[in-house]
Parts: structure tokens; C-alpha cells; sequence
């Protein structure tokens, strides 16, 4: 995952895939001399699209696993607090605490899956934030923290509550988020969870309801 540094004022896309990540940048400086675009607005980063066929309903890809009480502090480690202002770099740390290498596997499309209690831990937002950067089009977990949850919804990140026990790593999934069905195409099993109704779908093929409400100037459901 490769993002562009400048020292330009303006605003510019980063994009990976169909996603694409908009910044009002300002700049930084790395450590070693090298200056960054940095943003305090996270609510600017946007997916058009859930699914390159423009199906916002279908999902499909790899996912990798994790156990439970997967933490915020696991997801944004907190040596790299310094970088919560410049997403596209602390997105390149995402869940390496869990995974240390886990930043340069995932691709956009990819699935996380995790047992109880996703996303406990404080209430940043950039946790939620930098896993979507990263390419995850969903988190299926057998339960969320709830603050975790919400973020997800606001950001634009689908959160499923599900059976994840019979899903391991890098199994392909085939998520139906209006028939409320996964199918383990690995190991040819249907899990169920109760369907994302279409006004919710809506509001994450938008973004997320921060970009919805921005797009529409309020309600469009």
C-alpha cells in the first residue's frame, strides 16, 4: 500500500482500488526529515463503492482471524500516536500488535474475522478508520464493543454480528448483506446473521452516515 507525500496545501485523493481517501492537508515531518500530508478531519475518507461490480449488497474475499478481545490499542498501537493525524501511514500499522505483518497482506476486498468483544478499548475513532484504509471491507465478530460498533457504522465500515467459529484464516467468503447470509466458499458452509436492511446499506455504500448526511445535507433514507 503505497501513499503519496507532499507539501502541498491543496486537496488531493489518495486511492487504493475503488477506495479513496480524500484530505484538507496541512503538513508534517517524519522523524527522518520526510514531510507528510496530515488531516485532524477523518470524516473526509469515503468508499464509493462496497463492491467493483457496484452491487453494494455482495460481498466477496479473503478473510484473516483473530481471537477475541481484539482492543482499539491492538488495532492503532499507541507507540503510534504521533501518526493519528496522517491515516494513510498509521493505516500501514494496522493490527500489528496482532499480526505484525498483517499491513502487508491485506488487499482491498479482504475480510476480518475475530471471536468477542472487537474493538474494546477507547473510543478513537482512527481504529475503525485505518482498518477500512487498509482494504477491509467488513469485520464479522461474535460481538463488538458497542462504541467500536458505532464508529464502524459512522465511517463506513460494515460490522456483522455472526457465528465466526467455523471461519478460519484466509478462508474465502461471499458476504449476501440483504439475505443475511456468509457463504464459506472454502468449506462450503452457509453461516446466517440477520440482514442489513436496505436503508443501512445504503448509508454504508455513502461512506458511512457522516458522508451520507454530508452528501444529502441530512436524511436521504
Amino acid at each position: 500500500m503505497k501513499f503519496n507525500n507532499s507539501n502541498s496545501n491543496s486537496k488531493e485523493n489518495f486511492n487504493k482500488d475503488n477506495v479513496i481517501f480524500n484530505f484538507n492537508k496541512n503538513t508534517g515531518t517524519e522523524n527522518n526529515g520526510t514531510e507528510y500530508t496530515v488531516t485532524e478531519d477523518i470524516s473526509t475518507v469515503e468508499t464509493f463503492s462496497l463492491n467493483k461490480n457496484g452491487d453494494a449488497s455482495i460481498l466477496k474475499g479473503r478473510v484473516f482471524k483473530f481471537g477475541d478481545d481484539i482492543s482499539t490499542d491492538l488495532i492503532a498501537p499507541g507507540r503510534y500516536f504521533h501518526l493519528r493525524s496522517n491515516l494513510p501511514e498509521l493505516a500501514k500499522h494496522v493490527l500489528e500488535d496482532a499480526d505484525p505483518d498483517f499491513a502487508n497482506k491485506v488487499k482491498t476486498g479482504d475480510f476480518i474475522a475475530a471471536g468477542r468483544n472487537f474493538g474494546l478499548g477507547s473510543s478513537r475513532e482512527h481504529a475503525p478508520t485505518i482498518i477500512k484504509i487498509a482494504g477491509i471491507r467488513a469485520v464479522l465478530a461474535q460481538s463488538f464493543a458497542r462504541i467500536f460498533f458505532r464508529n464502524a457504522i459512522n465511517i463506513g465500515l460494515v460490522a456483522l454480528i455472526c457465528d465466526t467459529s467455523k471461519i478460519d484464516n484466509l478462508d474465502i467468503l461471499e458476504i449476501d448483506l440483504k439475505q443475511g447470509h456468509i457463504n464459506n466458499l472454502t468449506k462450503n458452509i452457509q453461516i446466517q446473521f440477520n440482514p442489513l436492511p436496505d436503508v443501512m446499506i445504503k448509508i454504508l455504500n455513502d461512506g458511512g452516515l457522516v458522508n451520507h448526511i454530508t452528501k444529502y445535507k441530512g436524511f436521504n433514507l
